[in-house]
């Protein structure tokens, strides 16, 4: 598989799986690249042990990882404040998709793994390869998951936050 073809095939489900961990468009975009990035520097020690896909997400998770790590590292004061994105519309779609960005981002990390290889149809057991579960866990987890973000889903929509 070449690298367009991957880059084709993977760019927006990293880019929602990493909106999943920041609930930030640009930062989002930001680790979406530099998780490209990787792939491109080590694509040819992809050994195939599991798909390119499974391989892809957990370098895109680490990514994630690392970079809230560096976030949590920096005081408050250095961020930059978040210019509003102008290119996003009102519709009811997007703030219902930014609503579920919400929820996730406020799920602990590992769900936050978990539901969004989930949202983006990876397999529960290659899930479970890339977390460390055994594939029971998972779809446990999995079920859980989901009826906690129904419930944050339905609380933010009563309180009208969105």
């Amino acid at each position: 598989m070449t690298f367009e073809t991957i880059y084709k095939t993977y760019y927006r489900k990293i880019f929602r799986l990493c909106m999943g961990y920041v609930n930030d468009q640009e930062w989002a975009r930001d680790i979406t690249q530099e998780t490209f990035i990787t792939v491109w520097e080590k694509l040819d020690q992809f050994r195939n042990e599991a798909s390119i896909g499974t391989w892809i997400f957990r370098i895109a998770s680490n990514q994630c990882l690392r970079q809230i790590e560096n976030q949590k590292k920096m005081p408050r004061s250095e961020i930059p404040f978040e210019i509003e994105d102008q290119a996003t519309s009102n519709s009811e779609t997007d703030g219902k998709i930014k609503l579920l960005y919400q929820c996730i981002s406020e799920l602990p990390e590992t769900d936050r793994i978990i539901i969004s290889l989930e949202l983006e149809d990876v397999k529960q057991a290659e899930i479970a390869g890339i977390v460390g579960l055994s594939e029971t866990n998972i779809r446990v987890r999995v079920h859980r998951i989901k009826e906690k973000l129904s419930q944050k889903f339905s609380q933010y929509e009563r309180s009208d936050r969105f």
